[in-house]
């Protein structure tokens, strides 16, 4: 199989922020009908660093700033998850097929309170911690080998 074309996918950068014992923090979307949950991601600007990206995000999404979270690790090289036909045009005026996503393991050194969803422009209606092995369970269906392929690039981490 032939790599996927770069520039066909929407750069952007995801973060699996896990707490003291080692759950990761989902988000429930505000935009999906569904009972699914996901890790904060976004798009990175143009001429932004990925792991400052990662950061800004990470705030925008949840409300906690830079100073609650220390980067473990990051994944070795961009994943990639497709759009599913009935969104590809949708999203991102149909420009991109999908994303491919740096994804960071940080850790959250605050705690609950810190968390805030009443962002400026508000993604997530609520939140939990998860045990790791459930995320492909609880995502959307196009987005799971995404969520297998980051779990394991952090297995090490996680203690799976």
């Amino acid at each position: 199989m032939n790599a996927p074309d770069p520039r066909a996918y929407r750069p952007a950068a995801g973060i699996m922020l896990i707490n003291s014992d080692k759950h990761v923090w989902v988000g429930k979307r505000l935009d999906n009908r569904y009972e699914a949950w996901q890790m904060p991601q976004g798009g990175i600007d143009d001429g932004e660093d990925v792991a400052v990206a990662a950061l800004r995000e990470l705030s925008e999404e949840t409300g906690i700033p830079d100073t609650l979270v220390e980067i473990l690790a990051r994944t070795a090289h961009e994943l990639y998850y497709d759009l599913p036909p009935e969104l590809k045009d949708q999203l991102w005026k149909g420009r991109y097929l999908g994303q491919r996503q740096t994804w960071f393991l940080m850790r959250f050194t605050g705690d609950d309170t810190d968390v805030d969803l009443e962002t400026h422009h508000p993604e997530f209606g609520a939140w939990k911690w998860v045990q790791p092995h459930t995320l492909p369970d609880i995502i959307v269906p196009f987005k799971r080998q995404l969520y297998q392929d980051v779990l394991a690039a952090f297995a090490a981490h996680l203690g799976l």
